[in-house]
């Protein structure tokens, strides 16, 4: 992997004969650090000079923070040419190309440190979702099952259930994110693929009760509103249709407004073309309809603002 730009690989030399200064200059910026003053620390370690790995690992630190991962990903790059055997600065470093989509790279660096040591759990569920953003899911199921931990088991459960799901295995993958539930009954993201899941196969009993499970937790739930208006839509119910796409369109309107509305101008910042974000059978019939029992609705009283 080639270190990331503009930031050096060498120069430690002098860095033994600076070891009491810079025991004093550590100290000083993780106090700083302790009491989250992040760029006052940063400023301490950023003076030029030549300086042990500790040094580059805690600017990293710091920057990763203050959520300056491409800075960060340097630091510990430049650490781990000093120290190549520290699996911990390995990590991170991994962890930073995660957080930036570098997905290949950071594949590669986890895979590298699961070699020397096997049973990081956290750093295979960091691989697996690389794995499973990079489209291969039966690597990432791979890993995944590999993760012992009672720690790691909800998440390495759930992204099982989207390795599953990619491999269009949904019944295995309904198994998953059940299993999910049953150990965090408030696990929004699992009953969102179970939505998208039984779209898939346009089961609407499942889309349904799925859709009123995710809204018993977060009645904002965009995923669940969506689905419960698609599930009135089919059946024809489009009071029941209107009502949810309404409070669909209050929830997220950055969600349903489209650029462009269906007569090619711009739509109007209340109702927006929907039909991108309810795209299984929706008609433009229906989303039309759906409007027009919207805006034959009573005006609500705007919200108070204080």
């Amino acid at each position: 992997m080639t270190a990331p730009h503009g930031f050096r690989t060498s120069g430690f030399g002098a860095a033994a004969a600076a070891a009491p200064a810079t025991g004093d200059l550590l100290q000083a910026a993780l106090t700083l650090r302790s009491q989250g003053r992040f760029e006052e620390a940063l400023d301490l370690l950023s003076g030029p000079g030549d300086f042990p790995a500790d040094v580059y690992t805690l600017r990293g630190d710091l920057l990763t923070e203050l959520g300056r991962y491409a800075d960060a990903a340097g630091s510990y790059y430049t650490a781990t040419v000093s120290a190549p055997r520290n699996l911990s600065v390995r990590s991170r470093l991994a962890s930073c190309l995660r957080l930036l989509g570098r997905w290949e790279d950071a594949s590669q660096a986890f895979q590298a440190v699961l070699q020397a040591d096997p049973h990081r759990d956290a750093i295979r569920l960091e691989l697996g979702d690389c794995l499973l953003r990079l489209n291969r899911p039966e690597q990432a199921l791979n890993c995944l099952d590999q993760c012992w931990s009672d720690a790691a088991q909800r998440q390495a459960i759930f992204g099982k259930g989207v390795a599953l799901q990619q491999l269009r295995r949904f019944g295995e993958a309904e198994i998953a994110y059940e299993r999910v539930l049953a150990l965090d009954g408030k696990a929004e993201e699992a009953l969102a693929n179970l939505i998208a899941m039984s779209l898939e196969v346009f089961d609407l009993e499942r889309v349904q009760r799925y859709s009123r499970r995710l809204l018993e937790i977060n009645p904002r739930s965009v995923p669940g509103l969506q689905g419960l208006t698609l599930v009135a839509v089919e059946r024809g119910e489009m009071g029941a249709a209107a009502r949810h796409f309404a409070t669909l369109a209050e929830q997220a309107p950055e969600v349903l407004r489209s650029t462009r509305s269906s007569d090619g101008l711009d739509a109007p910042d209340d109702i927006g073309a929907s039909d991108e974000i309810i795209e299984y059978r929706v008609n433009r019939k229906a989303l039309d309809r759906m409007k027009e029992l919207i805006l034959g609705q009573p005006a609500r009283p705007a919200a108070r603002r204080y």
